[in-house]
Order: C-alpha cells, then sequence, then structure tokens
C-alpha cells in the first residue's frame, strides 16, 4: 500500500512546490513596514514611464500651451502696446475739375504701453509660461499613475496565470496517477472521474487567465509601445527609499491649482492696468499741391489719440476676472483637501495590505505544515484520501494568495508615490 499511495501524493507535492516556489520568487522582497519606505519599483517603471510619455497625446497638448506661452512672453516685451499701424492718404482732383489739386500724406500710429500695463503684461506672460510648465508635469504625473496601475495589474494577472498553470499541471499528473490505479484495482472508477474533473476545471480557470493576461498586454503595449512589461522580480525589489511626508517640490496638481489662482491675480492687474485701449502716438508727412502752377507745400504732422469710455469697457472683464479668481482659490483649497484624503487613503491601503499579507503568509505556513501532518497519517492508513486532497489543494491556494498579497502590497506602496505626486 505504501508505495501506490507515494504515486498518488506525489503530484499534490509538486503542486505544492512549485507554488511554494512561485511564492518565494515573488515574494523575495521583503515586506515594507507601513510609512517608512518605497519600493525601487519606481526605477523599474521608468523606461517603460518615458516610453507611454513620448506616446502620450498630452505631451503634443502641452507643448503647443509651452510655445503658445512662449510667444505671449515676447509679445509682452515688445516696445509698443500693439504692431505699429502704416496710414497712406492721397486725394486729387482728376476726375472732377482737374485743376491739378492734389493731397498725399503718410504717416505711422505708434500704440503706447499705459502706465504700468506693459510690467503687468510681461509679469502675466510670465507666469503663463511658468503654468505650461506646471500643466506639463501635470501631465506626466497622470500618466505616471495610467503606467503604474497598468504594470500593477500585468504583475497580478501573471502571477494568477503561472498559479492556474501549476495547479492545471499537478492536476493533470494526478489526474493520470489515478487512472493508472483504477486500472490497477486500487481506486474506484468514481475517483478517477473526480480527479478529471478537478484538471478541466483548473484548465478552464487557466484558459480564463490567459485570456486576460494577453488582453492586459494589448492593453500595454498601446500604453507604452513595449512588448513586454516590468519584470516581476524588479518591480518587488527589497525597498530603498524613505517615503516623505513632503517632499522638495509640491504635488504637481497642487503647484498647477497655486499657478492658476497666481495667474487669476495677475489677470485681474492686467486689467485694472489697461483701463482703456493703448494711447496712439502718430507721426505723419503731408504734401499739398494748390494747383498745376503751385507749388507743393511739404509739412509735418503729429498727433495724440487717446480712447474714453473705460469704466464701461472693463466692468464686465473684471467682473469675470473676479469670478475666476474666487473658482480658481476654492478649486486649490479643495485640491489640498482631496490630496490630504489620497495620501492617508494610500497609508492605510499599505497598513491592511501588510497585514493582510502577514496573516496570509501564517495562513500558508499552518495549512502546509496541516498538510504534511495529514500526508504522513495517510501514509499510516489513518486519514482517507479525499481529506488529504483537500488539505493539499488548501495549502496551495494559501501560498498562491500570499504571492497575489504581496503584488497588491507593492501596488498599494504604488499608489502612495502617486498620491505624493512622484514619477518613476
Amino acid at each position: 500500500m505504501g508505495h501506490p499511495v507515494r504515486i498518488i501524493v506525489k503530484p499534490f507535492l509538486t503542486l505544492a512546490v512549485g507554488l511554494m516556489a512561485l511564492g518565494g520568487a515573488v515574494a523575495a522582497a521583503q515586506e515594507v513596514p507601513p510609512g517608512t519606505k518605497l519600493s525601487t519599483a519606481r526605477s523599474a517603471l521608468a523606461p517603460a514611464f518615458q516610453a507611454a510619455w513620448q506616446r502620450a497625446v498630452a505631451a503634443r497638448e502641452v507643448e503647443g500651451e509651452r510655445l503658445r506661452a512662449a510667444a505671449e512672453q515676447v509679445s509682452a516685451r515688445r516696445w509698443l502696446a500693439a504692431p505699429p499701424v502704416l496710414e497712406l492718404n492721397h486725394r486729387d482732383d482728376r476726375w472732377l475739375s482737374n485743376a491739378g489739386r492734389r493731397e498725399t500724406e503718410v504717416g505711422v500710429a505708434l500704440p503706447l504701453w499705459l502706465p504700468g500695463q506693459r510690467a503687468a503684461h510681461g509679469a502675466a506672460a510670465d507666469l503663463a509660461l511658468t503654468r505650461a510648465q506646471a500643466s506639463l508635469e501635470v501631465a506626466r504625473w497622470r500618466v505616471a499613475a495610467e503606467v503604474r496601475e497598468a504594470a500593477w495589474g500585468l504583475l497580478t494577472l501573471q502571477v494568477d496565470a503561472r498559479h492556474a498553470r501549476t495547479q492545471t499541471d499537478g492536476l493533470r499528473q494526478l489526474a493520470d496517477d489515478v487512472e493508472r490505479r483504477v486500472r490497477a484495482g486500487d481506486l474506484a472508477r468514481s475517483d478517477a472521474l473526480a480527479a478529471r474533473a478537478e484538471q478541466l476545471e483548473a484548465q478552464a480557470q487557466l484558459a480564463e487567465s490567459e485570456q486576460a493576461l494577453q488582453a492586459a498586454l494589448g492593453q500595454w503595449r498601446v500604453l507604452t509601445g513595449l512588448t513586454e512589461p516590468p519584470p516581476a522580480a524588479e518591480l518587488l525589489a527589497p525597498p530603498s527609499g524613505e517615503i516623505r511626508a513632503e517632499g522638495p517640490r509640491p504635488h504637481p496638481e497642487l503647484q498647477l491649482a497655486a499657478l492658476a489662482v497666481d495667474h487669476a491675480h495677475r489677470r485681474l492687474e492686467q486689467l485694472r492696468a489697461s483701463r482703456r485701449d493703448p494711447p496712439e502716438l502718430s507721426i505723419g508727412w503731408r504734401q499739398d499741391i494748390g494747383g498745376r502752377a503751385e507749388r507743393a507745400q511739404n509739412s509735418m504732422a503729429l498727433g495724440l489719440r487717446l480712447p474714453l469710455g473705460a469704466h464701461e469697457r472693463n466692468a464686465p472683464l473684471e467682473a469675470a476676472a473676479l469670478a475666476e479668481l474666487d473658482v480658481a482659490q476654492v478649486a486649490e483649497q479643495r485640491l489640498r483637501d482631496r490630496l490630504d484624503v489620497d495620501q492617508a487613503t494610500a497609508r492605510a491601503g499599505i497598513a491592511a495590505a501588510a497585514q493582510q499579507h502577514r496573516a496570509d503568509t501564517d495562513r500558508a505556513g499552518l495549512l502546509r505544515e496541516r498538510a504534511a501532518l495529514l500526508q504522513r497519517s495517510f501514509r499510516a492508513g489513518e486519514t482517507p484520501l479525499p481529506e488529504l486532497l483537500r488539505a493539499m489543494a488548501l495549502a496551495a491556494r494559501a501560498d498562491a494568495a500570499v504571492t497575489r498579497q504581496q503584488a497588491a502590497l507593492g501596488r498599494a506602496h504604488a499608489r502612495l508615490q502617486q498620491a505624493l505626486g512622484e514619477l518613476p
């Protein structure tokens, strides 16, 4: 009886050992105490993040915004409030009396800055360029979120597929061994049917896992242009960096929100410095000929044009600027509150994932020990085969749960990095 029993138990030992090896490979990363360390997955994701940024539509949009802000900055540094205007006038009586009277006038109108107007425009243009750079950082941060979620989602699917493949292989060996024993008359036909049914169920789960993995890989290629995700060993490498409470620079979204408030302030100052259209200084040359026998009379003209009616023109614009400032201030405060909640939630997620990982690890150890005890009891003829099979299956699933939870812990760290505004 001892030899046949070893034939039956061996596939389950292979399954358990395979899953424990998988758990050891994925759980090679030391568990990170919440609030102390960051995973080196940041460096592992850096190439994928750069590749995704090169393909991102947002990269082109913010580059266009930056070029537009740079052009506005150059425009605000010009000496005139607007481009000069060339004026040409000519009058004669050729088609009327034809007495030879002619009048020609050539002039240039120069729009002038109002006091303080040029400085206000320059400050607004400088801030627009800074804001465009902040928009660039926000766009990069959002792409980083997509890369992080895609990478950790792929890792989880890889773990599931590997677990399903290992379980399918073990159950296939078991079904083959049980059928051999049925043919030898040691086991009933019902045992062979049950073993084969378990194998087919595992095959269905494997097909489903591989299909989900292939779909995720396709989305990864669309996002980054890369054919392979970062290796699991690099994503789950031992953590090295300290989690910071406040980084050397603010969160990209918070920085952009603060700049939006500054931009609204600058716009209001710009409107108040431009209470009327710019005055125009005109310089011209004029030639008059009174008739055919008269000599030409030349003269220079100097004029100043001052637009009036400023209050009616600026009242609706200033009201809109004040409303924009109020909205920007409220949005900044709401963003601060949301970021505080996001960071607290991420830290709580790390603590919960770490606690669950410890619990799953302890549970897996207990179930492996129980399976080993039942294996010895089965060899002694004290435990029926179905109970041993259930114990081995529970131990295998517990080992797989440890690997999944290790990936969940890594994803929780990645989400904290994202909440803190850090890039890979």
